[in-house]
């Protein structure tokens, strides 16, 4: 019998001028869920309470990103990294994907020096100085994010609007933007003091029509590249991995309206048979510019397939990069960034949503290629379980994890949701993240 988790997720409130992010989630393999408030238990699932639960599926009730953005003028590639002096043409940078924005030479986005990036930029693909990072050519980004043991990396004090799932966060304009599931968004002037934006939209039809029982999106991916914003967006029902992940674009985050592709970008169990989940998407670029999607939740675990420079898929190729097959498949959220000649990828591992009693932490392995082999500081490979810890509960939050990282200049945040004990609220947090000596990340605080 398929194990089955219980899910007790915080909800956001969400009005006609706030919106909240939340998320409800079990994980692995199960049968159904239960929904409502106190809602019934079906196939091994306890009774919930404000909203569903679930047998698996990943992440619940929940949406994606936010609206508000940048306004789009001069900047240079970004992504897993922003552009700190230099990268493509144009004045200035951005970041975002890791809470990332990639932007093309075309330099669609604009971060101005208040939010600690931009500044003047070489030619498309020449290294600049910091250089343009996950979008072909500049520099490697090996001064990003240095370990100084004089002053080792620590958890910001956050006040303000914090109750988000699976925080993603962009820089632009003065303003750091966070999204998350829920279909909530978050917005900041320091980093520190977070308060309610509005929402972009609900799920279109033709994920309704694919996925039946869809509510709000979940699991927001933002990026910028060929001149345009790139959303990516995930489908579901708990307690199952029949799911679809979308695509929309627009010309700017801070305007206008998002216009869909009208398709899925990749579906698992629609018209096939598959042992994958097509949740939790994330963008991640090259060192040749090319554009990739990892995706997955538990099942068999995480994978990545092409995109072409539009953002749409390439072929049918589906390639496995990480998997627990000894824990139940127990993990998910994935999210790769590049920096010094390796491609970190960071996952959440075990329980999310039961308040103090999630059990959730953030892995990372890394590789020398996109698409793998991928493998833990110890040497385990990520497809056998492989996994180095960054974060995990203490004796003040519990399971942080739906990890993102957000780069800034030089600089590299791990924005992430924990439970505040005792009362098991859903907290957003975001730490300073440094890479050691060795080139692996070095662990923080939940």
């Amino acid at each position: 019998m398929p194990h089955v988790r219980l899910v007790t997720a915080a909800l956001c409130l969400i009005s006609s001028m706030s919106f909240g992010c939340s998320r409800q989630q079990s994980q692995s393999p199960g049968n159904g869920g239960a929904s409502g408030v106190g809602g019934q238990s079906t196939v091994g699932v306890v009774p919930g309470q404000g909203g569903g639960l679930a047998g698996e599926s990943g992440r619940g009730a929940g949406g994606v990103l936010g609206s508000g953005g940048l306004p789009g003028s001069g900047g240079g590639p970004a992504r897993d990294g922003s552009v700190e002096n230099g990268g493509a043409s144009g004045n200035g940078g951005t970041a975002r994907h890791d809470a990332n924005a990639i932007l093309d030479a075309r330099g669609a986005l604009d971060v101005p020096a208040e939010v600690g990036v931009g500044a003047t930029g070489g030619a498309a693909g020449g290294s600049g100085t910091g250089g343009a990072l996950d979008s072909g050519g500049g520099s490697d980004r090996c001064d990003l994010g240095v370990y100084d043991p004089a002053s080792p990396p620590k958890v910001l004090s956050l006040t303000g609007s914090l109750g988000t799932h699976d925080p993603s966060a962009i820089a632009g304009d003065g303003t750091y933007y966070l999204f998350c599931t829920g279909l909530g968004a978050e917005t900041s002037t320091n980093l520190t003091t977070w308060k309610s934006a509005a929402r972009p939209f609900a799920a279109p039809a033709w994920m309704t029509a694919a996925i039946s029982g869809v509510g709000d999106l979940w699991a927001p991916d933002v990026s910028a590249f060929g001149g345009k914003l790139h959303l990516y967006y995930a489908g579901s029902t708990f307690g199952s991995n029949k799911s679809c992940i979308g695509h929309a674009t627009r010309d700017s985050l801070a305007t206008g309206s998002w216009v869909d592709d009208g398709a899925a970008t990749i579906c698992s169990n629609v018209g096939s048979t598959d042992d994958w989940n097509a949740i939790d998407p994330n963008l991640i670029v090259d060192v040749d510019g090319k554009p990739w999607l990892t995706l997955g939740s538990f099942w068999g675990g995480i994978k990545i397939v092409a995109l072409d420079a539009a953002g749409k898929r390439v072929g049918t190729t589906v390639t496995a990069i990480a998997a627990r097959p000894k824990n139940g498949g127990a993990l998910e959220a994935p999210f790769m960034v590049r920096r010094c000649g390796y491609y970190y990828l960071f996952t959440s591992w075990d329980t999310c949503c039961k308040g103090a009693d999630s059990t959730y932490n953030i892995r990372v392995v890394r590789g020398a290629s996109v698409t793998g082999p991928f493998a833990d500081k110890a040497g385990t490979a990520a497809l056998q379980g492989g996994g180095t810890l960054i974060a995990e509960g203490d004796a003040s939050f519990a399971g942080p994890g739906g990890q993102s990282v957000m780069i800034v200049g030089s600089k590299a945040y791990l924005v992430y949701h924990a439970y505040a004990k005792p009362s098991g609220a859903i907290t957003l947090r975001i730490a300073e993240l440094v890479w050691d000596s060795s080139g692996w990340p070095v662990p923080v605080g939940p």
